[in-house]
């Protein structure tokens, strides 16, 4: 085993030193849980009773005789999400799963999971990040019940995985496995529904051929396959060791999918307290495991949201991590795929060049991922997860996953990349502080001064493109997007018309408080802006028609304004009324007085 490069080894040192007091303090609480499991035997039997009521005759035998462990299953089903409907009948196939172990499972909660795909520029996007800490709740609230020696997590996309994960860390002395349900199968490819999308933002294609081709594009159960966040979830759940070797890019309703499921319910049971392998989750996701989830979304290009969920995710766990950890790592961690947007493959094409086994053993081989970590799947280290899942006359097994790509444009190596580097920079300047993903960034693009032109809203730029007045050079300004001022939406409506404007040979650029989606493109975006418009931040102070710099390579984000009138500037609030109320935003207040910086993870649950 290579030893681990030394760029790697100060990032992790460095956060094993920050983090030393609050992990201690993580560790000491969920320790403590640990030692006092839950014990049906002893509850008051009215407790007891409550808690098999309405359980099978066979299962209330064994839940009294508190033997044999019992599974909890969170679940975020509903059959409006084409990525979480496949988990209509999984608490059934995980409770048959348990009793031929001699064991027994709950369901013990549902989890919110609303689409960011659906409210991609309505009103409801702006519960989006929220919802994540909401999971997070709704999860501790379901195991709060403390009959469980273990949990199953059933979720996939953008924020449901991250507030799972928080919530379960949150009872960090039980075991916990993660289950995908895979990625819906390939519709048309991701270069042609892009194009329609331009074509429409440019009033050359009408909305029923745009309607055809986002129905041809996402059309079935499953993930949508482009690489966003929801698989940047699947990826960095495997390259935790959270899921079963080789399980997040399987497609529903096959065999293998429907085999892997019960593989990981009865390896939930497996790891409990009551067993000989006692795996913890609070203990197994430590800074080695955090560390290895920031280089796999920077090998991978993965989504900028993780720069938020990440933070949030460690912080639960006691870690302490920040935007510099990502951009030193991003320094010293090479681009391995070409996934879409960074590419035209989708994931069931990343699949079946090696997926993520390959990924694995690419990183593990130059010393770039820490194997001397805790899995699931056993204390074997992180080689495990080089393997890959297949059915053997029927039977589920795992055997050695590809050395080498079988499509190199969609996965290189590390002395082959598609970038010497991640893909992910921090920049810093006048304006605060920002990420961007250079990743689907054309080197040309990627250094851009230009005037800006302020917007407090995606549709006031819309309705500039409409009337013909951005046919010019300039970076666009969204302001007050922070988690503090509106919870902080994906501004992904955008994209189309920056993009067609760049088609067009102008130079533009976007700088904003708020976030992109998972499949931020061709267009330089300097997003996620500290401190926030909302809270007295430096981008409040632009003016349409300053100069601003967006260098991407150096990682600088300045307005070019005199020094002493920029510091003479002053702040106005404008009127962000109409963005807190409706469509539930009113029940949210409390969370957008609470929520923390977006460097701090945009969490509310904490007190900061």
């Amino acid at each position: 085993m290579p030893s681990i490069s030394a760029a790697v080894d100060d990032v992790t040192q460095r956060i094993i030193e920050r983090s030393r007091d609050t992990r201690k303090a993580y560790l000491a609480r969920i320790n403590a849980l640990g030692d006092a499991p839950p014990n049906r035997g002893l509850m008051g039997c009215t407790n007891l009773a409550h808690a098999f009521a309405a359980a099978p005759e066979r299962d209330k035998i064994v839940l009294h005789a508190e033997r044999a462990p019992n599974l909890a299953i969170v679940t975020s089903y509903n059959d409006m999400l084409s990525a979480h409907q496949p988990y209509e009948h999984a608490p059934e196939k995980i409770r048959e799963a348990a009793r031929a172990v001699g064991a027994t499972a709950q369901v013990a909660g549902g989890t919110p999971a609303m689409c960011d795909g659906v409210t991609q520029g309505q009103l409801g996007m702006e519960l989006s990040l929220f919802s994540r800490d909401v999971i997070a709740m709704s999860t501790a609230i379901a195991l709060s019940h403390n009959v469980f020696d273990a949990g199953v997590f059933l979720g996939i996309c953008d924020k449901i995985v991250p507030g799972l994960l928080m919530g379960a860390l949150s009872f960090g002395h039980l075991p916990a496995v993660f289950i995908p349900a895979g990625p819906m199968t390939t519709g048309i490819p991701n270069k042609d529904k892009a194009r329609t999308r331009q074509l429409f933002a440019e009033g050359k294609a009408t909305r029923e051929d745009l309607l055809a081709s986002e129905s041809a594009s996402y059309h079935g159960p499953g993930t949508c396959t482009f690489y966003g966040t929801a698989n940047s979830n699947q990826m960095m759940m495997e390259i935790m060791g959270l899921h079963m070797p080789g399980s997040a890019f399987i497609n529903p309703g096959t065999e293998l999918r429907s085999s892997l499921t019960v593989a990981a319910a009865q390896r939930a049971l497996a790891i409990t307290a009551r067993g000989k392998e006692y795996t913890p989750l609070g203990r197994m996701i430590d800074e080695k495991a955090i560390v290895n989830a920031i280089i796999g979304l920077l090998a991978t290009g993965g989504s900028t949201n993780h720069t938020l969920h990440l933070v949030a995710i460690a912080r639960t766990a006691g870690i302490i991590i920040n935007w510099d950890d990502f951009d030193q790592l991003s320094h010293a961690i090479p681009l391995l795929t070409h996934v879409y947007p960074s590419g035209q493959a989708d994931v069931n094409q990343f699949h079946a060049a090696g997926g993520m086994a390959l990924v694995i053993r690419e990183l593990l081989d130059a010393g770039l991922l820490h194997d001397d970590v805790q899995t699931i799947a056993g204390n074997t280290g992180l080689y495990q997860y080089t393997q890959e899942p297949w059915l053997d006359e029927g039977v589920l097994a795992w055997r050695d996953g590809l050395k080498k790509s079988v499509d190199d444009s969609i996965i290189g190596t590390v002395k082959t990349p598609f970038s010497a580097d991640g893909g992910l920079r921090l920049m810093a300047g006048n304006l605060g502080r920002a990420v961007i993903k250079t990743s689907a960034v054309k080197l040309e693009h990627r250094i851009i001064e230009a005037p800006a032109i302020v917007f407090t809203s995606q549709d006031a730029l819309r309705i500039a493109f409409d009337n013909g007045e951005l046919e010019r050079d300039f970076i666009a300004v969204v302001a007050y997007q922070g988690p503090r001022a509106n919870g902080m939406p994906e501004l992904h409506k955008m994209t189309p018309i920056l993009g067609v404007l760049l088609d067009r040979g102008f130079k533009v650029g976007l700088v904003t408080d708020g976030r992109m989606s998972g499949a931020s493109g061709k267009v330089p975006a300097a997003i996620h802006v500290s401190p926030e418009c909302f809270l007295d931040g430096p981008l409040a102070k632009v003016k349409t028609g300053d100069m601003i710099l967006l260098d991407a390579e150096s990682g600088i984000l300045n307005a070019q304004v005199d020094a002493a009138e920029w510091d003479a500037r002053t702040i106005t609030l404008p009127d962000l009324s109409r963005k807190t109320v409706n469509m539930g935003r009113e029940l949210f207040s409390g969370f957008r007085h609470n929520v923390c910086s977006a460097e701090l993870g945009a969490v509310s649950l904490f007190d900061d």
